[in-house]
């Protein structure tokens, strides 16, 4: 399951809603070379790795896609954490921000069900960043530029899902979800 959104647009809490819903499915911990925020908690959260380290795997062939999201920052998942999920006998779900999510669904196919979450206007995902408390304006304006950037995909996934009610949009996560599995 690829869950791919403009960050701000309540991915990650969707994400959460499905993993609790019993489905099978096991949360797919990305890496990242950006810094960690004080509530976060490496391995769990994010494999945390310094940039050196990140093209070193790079170089080794150990992601399944990865990018550069920013300069110096990069975000990946590791072909060791899909593996680790298939051998526990789960099915991944990723977290992913929207190129993630393209690449993941170009590696996987029809095997994987890639969901688009969307805010319901610029200024609402504006509003919501604002209120993480996490944002420096220039990081706010380029997070915001980028969600604009990304919004313009959101039809190249296999289902779109709006999030202007967290628990209409979680329930519709979960009928997605359900309808893909069986």
């Amino acid at each position: 399951m690829i869950i791919s959104a403009p960050s701000g647009a309540g991915k990650t809490t969707i994400v959460h809603h499905l993993i609790a819903k019993d489905l099978g499915l096991a949360f797919s911990v990305s890496a990242t070379s950006r810094a960690k925020r004080s509530h976060e908690h490496d391995g769990r959260d994010y494999h945390f790795l310094t940039a050196e380290e990140f093209k070193l795997r790079i170089d080794a062939d150990a992601f399944v896609e990865w990018e550069e999201v920013y300069t110096g920052q990069y975000y990946g998942t590791l072909k060791s954490e899909v593996e680790r999920i298939w051998d526990e006998g789960h099915r991944p779900i990723f977290d992913v921000d929207v190129e993630g999510g393209l690449n993941l669904k170009r590696a996987f196919g029809v095997n994987a069900l890639a969901i688009f979450i969307a805010p319901p206007s610029l200024s609402v995902l504006e509003q919501r960043l604002h209120s993480r408390g996490t944002e420096t304006p220039e990081s706010l304006l380029r997070r915001l530029d980028k969600a604009a950037h990304e919004l313009t995909y959101a039809q190249r996934f296999d289902h779109v899902i709006v999030n202007d009610d967290l628990d209409r949009a979680c329930s519709q996560a979960v009928s997605l979800v359900r309808a893909f599995l069986s």
